[in-house]
């Protein structure tokens, strides 16, 4: 996979994790809750990731739960997110 079709998957990854946890990335931003560097820089945490084909696994099951998986990188973006809206 090239470097550009890598950053794709991991950024279409990071969009469906989000939408997961019940995070709208492109509202968040227009709203000023995440800047694109953060989203750029949450694409580049799950890139070093060393479980994409799990993440992907996990994102393709029905949602029971609006979790991350243990391992994911982006928790904490994503914890800080919700809780936003949430409020």
């Amino acid at each position: 996979m090239t470097g550009k079709n890598t950053l794709k998957r991991h950024a279409e990854l990071v969009d469906q994790m989000a939408t997961r946890v019940g995070v709208d990335l492109e509202d968040a931003a227009i709203g000023g809750e995440v800047s694109i560097d953060q989203i750029s820089e949450a694409v580049l945490r799950c890139r070093d990731c060393s479980n994409p084909d799990h993440c992907a696994r996990f994102l393709a099951q029905s949602a029971q739960d609006r979790k991350t998986p243990e391992y994911c990188r982006n928790t904490a973006l994503f914890d800080r997110l919700t809780s936003l809206s949430d409020g």
